[in-house]
């Protein structure tokens, strides 16, 4: 008799807390709602909403149930034992879990309204400092950011602790849950289930549920998938190449102990486009901050915020299909300077692991050139200045060096990104002499065009913007879009405005005839809506040069890794610097061809725990999503399994070799690094 009372009491229990803890989960799916509505409510208000609200709303609450599902299993298996163990700390760890959660998503959808990209894994990529500057610089808290805090944590508290003693579902819908949950789980496509494709990345990205993106991330990011790379066919890339005659196969020396290490098989393709003299050229590199094709030179889908370097695209080579390695700054340097892997971060995330490595730095150096690096913040940010340093950089110049008399930035909560364009430019012409018996290679990277976006001459460059927008002929409604980002293009044309005065002061130099201009953009600004996957890494190349003897709009695809090979080149060509036989680019040279193609294969890192993108033919591979380009750089979904395989395959092959870099491999051989380096 006494069993058979103990058996009655646990089958008691067990219905008591499966009714729990439906009640439980039913008001965190509740509340999911709850929070989904404000985010599109608060992006209606500052970002404007890319849909409808009402269709946003049931693609937002679909992936919410989807999200609710994946975890309302895993939960009751292990709320059931403690409830059975205390009833009372099943119900308060719940409470307090579900608090934590809506407090983290309140982070994340903030997150995501300032920078209009999701938090994800690249959180983990970052120091601490590094946060700290981005978090500063990027913006603070306000009162309606706190009062929205606390009206959603209110909602929460009071519906976690009222209305769960208030509502108890019977006990066959309380197990019903867990059991939905099973089969969802256990059906072979729910992944496939979350799968969305409305009109934009933006619209795209707003409807998904931010918790679910960052703890998916995260996942991946310490338990990656491997694919059986052997199941693909070895020749991939050959086949590839060989359907374009402009195509190059390296040809690898000694991949066991140098992954990288081949023939250098560079073809100079810009001396047909020079003019050149008997001095070697100076190079300047100048890399904007955000500088997108989205709101670039005509035919950018945004408008034309950019109009003198339209005006000097005309007498430029300009690629208009270009590519970032990066979805981030962090990519910038390596990419353009070495053509480098991204190892596991992002190359210059191995601090003092980086590899010896060739860049257009140690190269030219070596070559008589004296090298100089400006920028308008704090070079330690991304080992920036550590990497300029390991390649024997002669002048390192950042915020720390500006004398007096230049001005910052305005401070946002207590800091600032460093020196505006105008500034930055000013102190480049300063202290550079005209009249250097060295060739120069001169890189700048600016800083305005980036969050939270203030610059120091905020009426003229809001007037500026309001009549850029009647010059572009919008009309009222294409207005109030744009004015939802006003601070974002007053910066662009600020910035516009800044390389406008820099190249009218630079023709009054001694050097300006024979210096070599090269104009491109570190990646997209992303606090700007976008339109696709492969919007954030497109941005515009513009070569520009007192030299050229003639000037091409070119269609076809090129990166930041193509860009140091062809420079070296055509060096090499034209004024017989010295280069090594074997060199590690991951990149070949540039493609100027005009017609829209793609002869590359173009590994892409969108954050530094995002190794997901590559590019290949007309092809791209996002995760397990492929998309086709069109010759404005358009995509749409495939599903070509075959094409879909080869990139696979192909991406496989340059993920296992940068994993060799991660582990210790070299890059290059130390007697080529010591011949190069100076050292």
């Amino acid at each position: 008799m006494a069993k058979n009372i103990q058996r009655i009491s646990l089958k008691e229990r067990l219905i008591d807390a499966t009714r729990t803890f439906a009640s439980f989960s039913l008001i965190w799916l509740w509340l999911m709602f709850v929070f989904s509505i404000a985010e599109l409510s608060i992006n209606a208000f500052t970002n404007n909403l890319p849909s409808g609200f009402l269709i946003l709303m049931l693609w937002s609450g679909y992936l919410d149930l989807l999200f609710w599902l994946k975890w309302v299993l895993i939960i009751y298996i292990i709320y059931v034992p403690i409830f059975l163990l205390s009833p009372k700390l099943a119900k308060v760890t719940f409470k307090v879990l579900m608090i934590m959660f809506f407090v983290i998503q309140i982070l994340l959808i903030n997150y995501f309204n300032a920078a209009l990209v999701m938090l994800g894994a690249d959180l983990f990529g970052y120091s601490i400092e590094d946060i700290k500057q981005t978090v500063g610089s990027s913006g603070g808290l306000n009162l309606i950011s706190v009062i929205t805090f606390l009206v959603l944590i209110s909602i929460v508290v009071v519906s976690s602790h009222f209305f769960t003693k208030k509502f108890r579902p019977g006990f066959y819908i309380a197990l019903g849950l867990p059991l939905i949950s099973l089969l969802f789980m256990s059906f072979s496509g729910f992944k496939a289930a979350n799968k969305i494709n409305l009109d934009s990345e933006y619209a795209n990205n707003l409807v998904t549920n931010k918790s679910d993106h960052f703890y998916s991330s995260a996942y991946s990011y310490y338990n990656p998938v491997v694919f059986e790379t052997d199941i693909y066919a070895d020749n991939y890339i050959g086949d590839f190449f060989n359907n374009f005659s402009e195509g190059i196969v390296f040809n690898f020396i000694d991949e066991e102990n140098y992954p990288f290490l081949h023939d250098e098989v560079t073809t100079d393709v810009l001396t047909p486009f020079f003019t050149p003299q008997e001095t070697p050229p100076n190079v300047v590199i100048i890399l904007v901050e955000g500088l997108g094709r989205a709101f670039t030179n005509d035919g950018a889908y945004l408008g034309n915020f950019t109009p003198f370097l339209s005006e000097l695209t005309e007498d430029s080579m300009y690629w208009k299909n270009f590519l970032s390695q990066g979805g981030r700054t962090f990519t910038v340097l390596p990419s353009i300077l070495g053509s480098l892997p991204f190892a596991e971060n992002g190359f210059l995330s191995m601090g003092n692991k980086m590899p010896e490595q060739l860049s257009l730095l140690n190269i030219l150096k070596s070559n008589g050139y004296n090298t100089s690096f400006y920028y308008g913040g704090d070079a330690k940010f991304d080992n920036m200045a550590m990497y300029l340093n390991n390649n024997n950089i002669d002048e390192l110049r950042d915020e720390k060096t500006f004398p007096q008399g230049y001005k910052k930035l305005p401070i946002n909560n207590g800091f600032s990104w460093g020196y505006n364009d105008k500034e930055l430019f000013r102190y480049f012409l300063n202290s550079r002499d005209e009249n250097a018996e060295k060739p120069q290679l001169s890189l700048l990277l600016t800083v305005t065009t980036h969050s939270p976006f203030l610059i120091n001459e905020t009426e003229k460059y809001n007037k500026l913007f309001e009549q850029r927008m009647d010059v572009l002929k919008f009309n009222n409604e294409e207005k109030n879009n744009h004015r939802n980002y006003k601070d974002q293009y007053q910066s662009i044309l600020y910035a516009d405005d800044a390389l406008k005065n820099f190249f009218a002061e630079y023709k009054k130099r001694a050097d300006y005839k024979n210096t070599i201009f090269l104009i491109t953009g570190d990646h997209r600004i992303p606090e700007i809506p976008m339109i696709n996957k492969i919007d954030r890494y497109h941005v515009p190349l513009i070569v520009y040069s007192p030299l050229l003897k003639r000037t091409a709009e070119i269609s076809s695809i090129s990166t930041h890794n193509n860009i140091a090979p062809s420079i070296l080149s055509y060096l090499k060509t034209n004024h017989k610097i010295q280069m090594p036989k074997y060199t590690s680019w991951v990149g070949q040279g540039l493609d100027t061809t005009r017609g829209f193609q793609n002869v590359h294969f173009v590994p892409l890192m969108q954050t530094k725990t995002d190794l997901k993108d590559f590019v290949m033919g007309e092809f791209h591979l996002n995760g397990t999503d492929l998309y086709k380009l069109n010759s404005d750089m358009g995509e749409e979904l495939s599903d070509d399994l075959n094409q879909k395989n080869k990139l696979i395959g192909t991406f496989e092959k340059f993920k296992m070799k940068n994993s060799e870099i991660v582990l210790g491999k070299k890059m290059i051989p130390d007697s080529i690094y010591s011949k190069y380096s100076n050292k």
